[in-house]
């Protein structure tokens, strides 16, 4: 839902207990308007009231009646008077339609032509573009030669130049052209002219069918789908187009310039042509709220009136406040004619069409003991208007008089939002913070009760994908809730005295295994380090490093002894020397980590073991060392390995023996090591290798055993493809990683594999337009369930030396810019950190932390097109990616462009 700010035209004097108030507009509309609002008070008689010093006019009758149908009649007397007149001026959101126009012509030679761009809608029209040089297959922008930018032209950066529309002299009254003229000469190496429409007025950018307007200057060039002047040429214009071959190119063929040369092409000569594309511009509209209360002292009655100019039905969603507690009341009957009840909480009255139809306007009686009418106006069902967020609230006495607006906002959406809103702390800090405490605990009890619904065995079978769906969005959202309630405490105290309470304590988490939410993840390590012998003790000389990056937590590698060197074979679980190191410099490293401020992840391999001893069959299924299990630990449907345990309970790893963890001496043993782990190593939490070998449960069962601050689940599998293509849609993908995580009752998150699988295609193929799904949300884990889902780019298996998955090159930082101002837990890869791109990853780091971006964020996803992406994530950061143009528009907030690179900007709010 947007909302538009009303804003004060000009200051009053203050009136009625309290200052102006801004009042809002809340829509569904996809863009905010500022709406202006203006007290302009409607002196009655001569002797007008000052309303600051609340003086009030002697009073003239008002006489009621009652009609035959309960509804209230007015007549005024001599002994009623004005309490309370205002008038709201404010300005509507319209939609109106107009056409870019686009037309090339020869000049005053051959060699000499123009382009000329114009716009017949009103505003300040910026044409922001540049052109493409032959030749050049890295880039499509870049800017033109100085003999080639109109007059007014401004260079931005070293890719475009924007030009100012101007007034067409070809303009008639009541409509008005806007044009630029680009003139150019075809000797030159220009391939082809790309541009972009952008109302300054509004920030709006205008494409030609989500991508930019491509204007080709030359025989040769392929057509992305964006050309203009390509399909038509119109006999006012020299040189009909003619046929065009179809021959339509789909924007990931060419990789290189090696491969221009074997894609299809169109051959056309330059030739002019003329094309309008339609266009939608959203207008502000004047309109006005008028509200005016009399009050009659013969009868203690008030009659309060309100008229607006509003088009269509307007509903006054109204009650009465009879103290100042600002609570809604429903008055007595009667009532205003077209008025029902809603939940037995308000009334709703639709006004009265005003003869003509222009407008609409209604009265109401109200007993003299009330203190306030309270109400906000309902224009759809998506649309209302309210007062600075709050409701309006218009004083009914002299001598009680609330403020302007309440302190309880009433309306569907409203009361919805405050189901999950913050809660707003006041008085004895103590007190409140025991509130709170209690509070957050019902709603953690309710959140287990839920999770415990979704994941029992017989729930699995029985609810629809749709009510498993509904459950997750409900635990997320009371998470969310409690959540917001624990940081909303915080500003009860002085920032000096937070600083010094987080030094102290561990940040309070929701949940073992989930964090606090701030967390930034580091792979410290990649498939080589084992090679070095002393890896523990490579790092501790990092450490300082990483803490000053901003990383809260390392994820160690494997630490038992292993029959591979990299530790994911383990074979003695007891013991910890491997090839990283032995036990004490482990031990060394993680209390060096602390000590800096890094929580530490330990790599523990739960799946399966590697067999010291083999069977009277010859086959290795006999374990040794302090777990000295036989073949009963081991899985009964692997025939590699002879188990005798129950079926496996996942998907078998074949290459050593998959555990039994349904066996109860097998669960025992995990958790005691696990425990031990925690107590002897100082582990803070759990990486999970091959979770998808084993059932959810099992891993619940061993986080709430160990408490772990963090852990997170490699649950890894191939997305959806066809013929080799990647699919739009993989909900069935992220549905399996859901699916696990809920069989942990959410104690545990998961490597969101969904949302590297997509950026894979949408960076590597320019197809942006995969990062929204299709309800507009981003489409991995990530949009699903955020608080779960770990991010990444790159680990040791997918990048490194192994490059089994490697993410495309050159398009790393892209990757980061995604992921580390999106919710989420994001995790960085060790190879990454420690290249040319830290400093890049230092800032995107240091502004996701400026901005306190966290796993349960929420992202609005602006543009989701072929060559670019652009979101805004809890309205303090906008973030773009892709080679394509995207700008955020100012309008109630200040952006400023904070990081820069390659095909990726950042901006903040100020």
């Amino acid at each position: 839902m947007s909302i538009a700010v009303i804003r004060p035209l000009f200051r009053q004097p203050h009136r009625l207990g309290g200052g102006h108030r801004p009042a809002y507009l809340n829509s569904s509309m996809a863009r905010s308007f500022y709406l202006n609002y203006a007290y302009s008070p409607r002196p009655i008689f001569n002797d007008a009231c000052s309303l600051s010093s609340h003086h009030f006019k002697p009073a003239k009758a008002l006489s009621l009646r009652t009609s035959s149908i309960d509804t209230a009649v007015v007549e005024t007397s001599e002994s009623s008077d004005f309490v309370f007149s205002e008038t709201f001026q404010l300005k509507r959101p319209q939609k109106v339609e107009g056409k870019i126009t686009i037309r090339l012509e020869s000049g005053n030679s051959d060699d000499n032509w123009r382009l000329t761009v114009g716009c017949c809608l009103p505003g300040k029209w910026i044409l922001h573009w540049g052109v493409n040089y032959i030749g050049d297959v890295g880039s499509e922008w870049d800017q033109p030669p100085p003999d080639m930018r109109p007059p007014g032209s401004i260079p931005i950066k070293d890719y475009a130049i924007e030009t100012p529309l101007e007034k067409s002299l070809a303009s008639s009254e009541g409509e008005s052209i806007y044009e630029v003229n680009i003139d150019f000469n075809t000797n030159s190496s220009i391939a082809a002219i790309n541009f972009v429409l952008k109302d300054e007025e509004t920030g709006s950018w205008y494409q030609h069918r989500g991508r930019d307007f491509k204007v080709p200057l030359i025989d040769y060039l392929q057509d992305d789908g964006n050309i203009v002047g390509a399909k038509k040429g119109l006999g006012t214009w020299p040189g009909p187009l003619g046929q065009i071959s179809n021959m339509l190119l789909k924007p990931e063929a060419a990789n290189s310039k090696e491969d221009i040369g074997e894609l299809s092409v169109q051959k056309r000569g330059l030739q002019g042509f003329y094309e309008e594309q339609a266009v939608v511009k959203e207008i502000l509209v004047d309109n006005s709220v008028s509200v005016s209360v009399r009050h009659c002292l013969e009868t203690a009655k008030n009659l309060l009136y309100i008229e607006t100019d509003l088009p269509g039905d307007v509903i006054v969603h109204w009650g009465i406040c009879k103290d100042d507690g600002k609570t809604w009341e429903i008055p007595s009957e009667p009532y205003p004619p077209e008025t029902s009840m809603f939940k037995d909480k308000a009334l709703r009255t639709l006004l009265q069409r005003k003869n003509g139809g222009h407008g609409s306007l209604g009265s109401f009686i109200l007993d003299e003991g009330s203190v306030a009418f309270v109400f906000v106006l309902k224009l759809n069902e998506n649309t209302w208007l309210n007062c600075h967020g709050n409701d309006f609230c218009i004083p009914l006495s002299s001598f009680s008089v609330p403020p302007i607006h309440s302190g309880q906002p009433h309306s569907e959406d409203e009361e919805q939002n405050n189901e999950s809103g913050s809660l707003l702390i006041s008085g004895n800090a103590s007190e409140a913070n025991q509130e709170v405490s209690a509070y957050t605990d019902e709603i953690i009890d309710e959140i287990r009760s839920l999770v415990t619904d979704i994941s029992s065995e017989k729930n699995r079978r029985t609810k629809s994908k749709k009510a498993q769906e509904s459950i997750l969005q409900e635990i997320e959202k009371l998470a969310a809730e409690a959540y917001s309630i624990f940081r909303s405490s915080i500003p009860t105290f002085t920032e000096t005295d937070l600083l010094e309470e987080e030094a102290l304590e561990p940040p309070v988490k929701i949940s073992s295994g989930t964090g606090s939410g701030f967390e930034i993840l580091c792979q410290g390590f990649n498939w080589e380090s084992h090679k070095s012998g002393k890896w523990y003790i490579d790092l501790r000389e990092k450490a300082s490093k990483l803490a000053s990056l901003g990383f809260t937590v390392l994820w160690l590698p494997p630490p038992t002894d292993s029959v591979s060197s990299e530790g994911y074979m383990p074979r003695d679980l007891y013991n910890l020397n491997s090839r990283y190191g032995n036990m004490d410099e482990l031990k060394i490293l993680v209390k060096e980590l602390h000590e800096v401020g890094i929580r530490v992840l330990g790599d523990v391999v739960l799946n399966h073991r590697c067999a010291q001893y083999k069977n009277q069959n010859g086959i290795w299924n006999i374990f040794g060392g302090r777990l000295n299990w036989d073949d009963r630990a081991v899985v009964a449907d692997d025939p590699h390995f002879q188990g005798r345990g129950n079926k496996s309970s996942g998907d078998n790893f074949h290459a050593a023996p998959n555990i039994d963890h349904s066996q109860e001496f097998v669960r025992k043993d995990i958790k005691e090591w696990l425990h031990w782990l925690r107590e002897e190593i100082g582990y803070d939490g759990w990486r999970l290798d091959f979770v998808r070998g084993f059932w959810g449960g099992y891993v619940k069962d061993y986080i709430e055993a160990t408490e772990p601050y963090f852990a997170v689940g490699e649950y890894w599998d191939s997305l959806s493809y066809t013929y080799g293509e990647m699919d739009h849609n993989q909900d069935a993908h992220r549905q399996r990683i859901i699916d696990w995580i809920n069989a942990t009752n959410g104690t545990a998150g998961a490597f969101d594999v969904t949302t590297k699988g997509i950026l894979h295609s949408a960076l590597e193929r320019c197809e942006y337009w995969r990062l929204s799904d299709e309800k507009g949300k981003p489409p991995g884990v990530v949009g699903w369930w955020p608080s779960r889902a770990v991010t990444f780019i790159e680990n040791h298996d997918t990048g490194s030396t192994q490059g089994h998955w490697r993410f495309p090159g050159g398009k790393e930082i892209q990757g980061y810019a995604y992921i580390l101002t999106h919710p989420g837990t994001p995790s960085v890869f060790y190879d990454h950190i420690f290249s040319e791109y830290q400093s890049e990853i230092s800032t995107l780091i240091s502004i996701r932390n400026r901005n306190k971006i966290q796993c349960r964020s929420t992202v609005q996803i602006m543009k989701a097109e072929r060559d670019v992406y652009a979101a805004m994530t809890d309205e303090k950061v906008v973030m773009k990616i892709g080679p394509g143009h995207y700008e955020p528009s100012n309008g109630s907030r200040n952006w400023s462009l904070v990081a820069e690179g390659r095909d990726y900007k950042i901006w903040e709010t100020s």
